[in-house]
């Protein structure tokens, strides 16, 4: 390709490709545009009698930038996206063909149902399913096809996709969230919007070598591989040099990316060799879900087109960082007040402090459901590792948040520290003003500033599910907050009993120390803050009485809806690890034995020519007695890893095939492993069948 390096003009790039505003209010008719409009502004039903006059101005528009096709683009519960596509293309009576869309076809389409996860919501020979128009999330073109973001229903009803229970979630925190504010007295706010900005960590590696990998191209992840003389150690690529070559994808990555509307802002080189971050502007949650998926599907593509594969798992390398993906949350008015800013005197700022123990009160009272929404099989590779944050859910707030709220609680006159400078030492350098409190990378949930940062969420997921979780949770609390302050005779004094309420009940949820420590699980445990350190643990939250009763009185899930997320989120959990197991099997009977045996065999060769020749050859005996007895070795837990995979695929019921999975699987797969990287670390470099990590991670 002639790539000509020219500087980009981003101001014509950006939302190019997208049906935004500004195309709105160019193709409608004004009372069409201003009709939409306060759909998208207010969350109010769209009017059907526009659908027709709004699908002719989206077809024109994308025909005229090169669309020939639409697809209701949706987010089945898979983690990735989904669509059919249909042709604009009608034939008509007298042999030709018209283009056309209608307002039906733009407001609904019927995908096959049967076909996705439903968690025995649908029968398998019942197939119809809906979908559905979301017109708060612009329409736009990728490969001369219209995509329409769409929610994603079953014949009866249920939600069989993330959109929509997070859409529910955001329409119940926004209704719970302005009856508070009424009470404070604000009038003028029509709309509270739940805000996200998702950082997504990701690797790059040479497609070359991805493509003799058949774990990375099965499963995303190193199913085997020794540790490399060089990983991390030195902290020499966190925010270093980026190469030339990274650089070139990343700048195709924006390009794209911005002409989707995706507004990438941040880039930079991770902590481990060949990882990487990009960070995007705070946009409302639904939006932001539907750009962080275009930016993962992006992201692979893009990374093709460079010669590089696109690695999106949560542990692709054992023995260097995971991958995660930070859900910065925060709730914002649609006239521009974030209600998680502080200010500048916080402890007068009453409105911030009792949201703020909204969100404090909802993490502590559905922490698990916070870690529900962060359990994936590969996630729990990397939640505890040292290299992100422990699978027990806390707060952090800081010193200076955690002394005002425990001063109002007890009535004592609040101690403000004064400002403080930071002196650089360097007269040509500026004095910095000091944060009120530091930032603690170790916690879970975090708050930094004006917002709250989520760092479990894994780098492969949908953030649709933390979001739901977050906003149901906090909805919940504000609808209490709001029925305790209408029916108090003292507003104030019934405000103070809140925050009192929140120090008294809720206070074991807020830590500011070191998450990673084992003093801090020992402390957790004493708080009685749950530690659920898997998935299978974890998905009983699901079902959890408590639980589906708060999903029930928002209207963000039936306990249908909860049952069969349940059932997913096992059946895939299982799924996952039987696919890892059948793809180390095959690799090592296929590969890695082979190898070892044709090394060994040749090492033995070499033995006996050099004892013929009367030489002592003892170091090279003992080099292949060792390789005996790891061969021996390796074929054990090969023959074990076989025999715990048939016993656990076995199993019909779900929770146990998942515990089977996890208990006797994995632990299998681990031992398989460990022979394996002990052959790789003495087995010729010529005669090792895969990719190292050394190549994986350095190469790029």
């Amino acid at each position: 390709m002639n790539r000509r390096r020219i500087r980009l003009d981003i101001l014509s790039i950006f939302g190019s490709k997208v049906f935004n505003d500004a195309v709105m209010r160019q193709r409608l008719p004004k009372r069409v545009y201003d009709s939409l409009k306060h759909t998208n502004r207010e969350g109010a039903p769209l009017d059907p009698a526009i659908a027709d006059v709004v699908a002719g101005a989206m077809k024109d528009w994308a025909i005229a930038n090169g669309a020939t096709h639409y697809t209701h683009w949706f987010q089945p519960m898979t983690n990735v996206t989904a669509g059919k596509h249909d042709s604009f293309l009608t034939p008509t009576l007298d042999g030709s063909v018209i283009l056309e869309f209608s307002g039906k076809s733009l407001l609904a389409g019927e995908p096959d149902a049967s076909s996705f996860p439903n968690g025995g919501l649908r029968n398998t020979f019942e197939a119809r399913g809906y979908t559905a128009w979301d017109p708060t999330s612009p329409a736009f073109i990728r490969d001369h096809t219209l995509y329409i973001p769409t929610a994603f229903c079953s014949y009866t009803g249920e939600a069989l996709d993330m959109k929509t229970p997070l859409m529910r979630s955001m329409q119940v925190l926004s209704s719970e969230a302005l009856r508070l504010l009424r009470l404070f007295g604000n009038n003028t706010t029509r709309r509270v919007i739940s805000t996200v900005g998702a950082e997504q960590e990701y690797f790059l590696v040479d497609r070359e070598l991805y493509e003799k990998r058949l774990d990375l191209k099965l499963c995303g992840r190193t199913l085997l591989g020794a540790k490399p003389p060089k990983g991390q150690e030195l902290d020499d690529h966190y925010c270093g040099r980026i190469r030339l070559r990274v650089a070139e994808f990343m700048e195709d990555l924006d390009r794209e990316l911005w002409s989707l509307g995706v507004t990438s802002k941040t880039k930079h080189n991770e902590a481990a060799p060949a990882q990487h971050e990009l960070a995007p502007v705070f946009a409302s949650a639904n939006i932001a879900c539907d750009h962080n998926h275009l930016t993962m599907e992006m992201m692979r593509i893009t990374a093709k087109k460079h010669g590089l594969a696109c690695l999106l798992h949560e542990k692709p390398f054992a023995g260097v960082n995971g991958s995660g993906k930070h859900n910065n949350w925060s709730l914002s008015t649609d006239d521009g007040i974030n209600l998680l800013d502080p200010g500048k005197t916080p402890w007068e700022n009453v409105q911030f402090l009792t949201f703020l123990c909204a969100v404090i009160s909802a993490v502590h009272d559905y922490s698990d459901l916070l870690r529900l929404s962060a359990a994936t099989a590969g996630n729990d590779h990397r939640l505890g590792g040292f290299e992100a944050p422990p699978a027990i859910i806390s707060i952090f707030l800081g010193e200076q948040l955690t002394h005002i709220l425990n001063d109002i609680a007890t009535g004592r006159d609040i101690d403000v520290p004064a400002a403080v400078s930071l002196q650089m030492g360097v007269e040509a350098l500026p004095n910095l003003k000091r944060d009120d409190s530091d930032r603690n990378r170790t916690s879970p949930f975090a708050f930094t500033g004006n917002k709250f940062e989520f760092r479990m969420v894994g780098s492969s997921q949908s953030i649709a599910l933390a979001n739901v979780m977050l906003n149901t949770a906090v909805a919940d609390v504000l609808r209490d907050y709001a029925d305790r302050l209408a029916q108090s005779d003292d507003f104030d004094t019934e405000l103070k009993a809140i925050i009192s309420d929140t120090v008294r009940d809720h206070s074991a949820i807020i830590f500011n120390g070191n998450n990673y420590t084992a003093d801090w699980v020992a402390e957790a445990e004493r708080r009685g803050l749950p530690n659920l350190t898997n998935t299978v643990d974890a998905a009983e939250s699901m079902i959890d009485a408590k639980n589906i009763n708060l999903f029930e009185r928002t209207g963000v899930f039936s306990e249908a809806e909860c049952r069969s997320r349940y059932d997913i989120i096992l059946e895939n959990y299982a799924k996952v690890l039987s696919i890892e197991a059948a793809t180390l099997t095959e690799m090592v009977r296929r590969q890695v034995f082979p190898a070892c045996v044709r090394y060994a065999g040749r090492i033995a060769t070499d033995y006996n020519a050099m004892t013929g020749a009367g030489l002592n050859a003892a170091a090279v005996k003992c080099h292949l007695n060792e390789l005996d007895g790891l061969i021996a070795h390796l074929s054990a837990n090969l023959d074990a890893l076989e025999t715990e995979h048939r016993a656990a695929d076995a199993i019909a019921d779900h929770r146990d095939r998942a515990a089977a999975m996890r208990d006797r699987v994995l632990p299998a797969m681990d031992s398989l492993r460990a022979s394996c990287d002990a052959l790789e670390a003495i087995v010729g470099c010529d005669e090792w069948p895969i990719p190292t990590y050394t190549d994986l991670l350095h190469r790029v």
